[in-house]
């Protein structure tokens, strides 16, 4: 890079956050932070901020900001709090922002993010789960460039050829399987939380690694690549790889088939986004082929894991269909972590929701939103009726 490029990070506090500030506290003359951002974190969020010198902190949690204030006092550096300044700090007009907040709550700083016109690493799923073609959209209207975090999104970026989907037959995204791959139902009756979050191959927080599990984290992905790689639902499909070293594939109509592989370190994705059009050194364990000795794929157990079937069909329905899948599934999850309810009884929860309830296609982020809030409330009658 000719000159230092300023960044922001929304989120930085979370798991894509710290890895994020990992590589950039290893370049310091190549980035200069402008905004980061916590929902709740004071002390995580003021120690990044000081090591970093970035310009303005903004706690979410609005009653945390004379904390925020005390923990920075003297530095020189802004404090914010509450939803409307983690906004405005995506409002930044930093040349490059990371999109890491997790939830819904991670919507509204996302678009605006994008209609800055800069360049949006996005490591949200509820952005293009929920509101893809609002996203995709804003990009579009504001020339911002929007890059995927998620391993195989970024995998299949590096891969496709951009402009040219006609070339594409097939886009493939590699699930690992959880931790689960080779249970039966039955034995899966009986998984406990503290089983479900323990996965395999990746470092990742406990939502997520309960999607894992259920695999329902690669039907979610099926639906952002869907808004990413305009190659149309039909030709994205998915393949169980346990190793977790080829990310994705891209399948082209000549019959040569382009994959990324590398080691399950997320610092790898963040990396290409962070210096892209450029590469950057990781500290990331260089892939070693000879040692992994071999490489599995198979097809996923529809039959075993429904929860990837009901996110395939989401997508294909389209319209508010996955935004009322992510919540319900949102609810579900929690629901299971809190030992309420059982391993199984999470796709059964959703599935419950998306037969009760449907909802015309959301046009704004506040429709979105409306949508999200009914199938929560219709989730969480599903899982109180599951529980008693």
């Amino acid at each position: 890079m000719a000159t230092r490029r300023t960044v922001s990070i929304l989120g930085a506090t979370g798991s894509v956050g710290t890895s994020t500030l990992d590589l950039i506290e290893r370049e310091p003359e190549r980035f200069e932070v402008v905004a980061l951002t916590a929902h709740r974190d004071v002390e995580g969020l003021a120690r990044a901020a000081i090591r970093t010198n970035a310009r303005v902190a903004v706690i979410g949690e609005a009653e945390r900001y004379r904390a925020l204030c005390d923990a920075l006092s003297g530095t020189g550096i802004a404090a914010m709090a509450g939803e409307g300044a983690i906004v405005e700090a995506a409002e930044t007009g930093a040349e490059w922002t990371m999109a890491a907040i997790v939830g819904t709550a991670g919507m509204a700083p996302t678009m605006a993010a994008l209609r800055q016109g800069r360049t949006v690493a996005l490591a949200n799923k509820e952005a293009l789960v929920s509101a893809g073609a609002l996203m995709i959209q804003a990009a579009a209207d504001s020339g911002a460039t929007l890059l995927p975090v998620d391993s195989e999104h970024n995998a299949v970026f590096q891969c496709y050829p951009h402009g040219c989907a006609d070339m594409v037959r097939r886009i493939v995204l590699t699930a690992s399987g959880g931790p689960f791959r080779t249970w039966t139902r039955d034995q899966m009756r009986d998984v406990t939380p503290v089983q479900a979050v323990r996965h395999p191959n990746w470092s990742m927080g406990a939502k997520i690694s309960v999607d894992s599990a259920t695999l329902m984290n690669k039907g979610l992905e099926l639906i952002e690549a869907h808004h990413l790689f305009p190659v149309g639902h039909e030709r994205l499909g998915v393949l169980v790889h346990p190793q977790s070293v080829v990310h994705a594939l891209v399948e082209m109509i000549d019959g040569s088939v382009l994959a990324q592989l590398g080691s399950p370190d997320m610092r790898t994705p963040i990396a290409h986004s962070l210096a892209w059009p450029e590469r950057m050194a990781t500290p990331c364990t260089p892939l070693d082929l000879a040692r992994a000795g071999r490489l599995d794929f198979e097809e996923p157990d529809f039959a075993r894991f429904p929860a990837l079937g009901l996110a395939m069909a989401a997508l294909a329905a389209g319209g508010a269909r996955p935004a009322i899948l992510n919540a319900a599934n949102e609810v579900a999850v929690a629901a299971f972590l809190g030992g309420r309810i059982g391993f199984l009884d999470i796709a059964t929860a959703v599935e419950q929701v998306l037969a009760a309830y449907d909802a015309a296609p959301p046009t704004t982020i506040d429709e979105v939103l409306v949508v999200d809030g009914e199938a929560r409330r219709q989730a969480e009658r599903v899982t109180e009726l599951q529980a008693a």
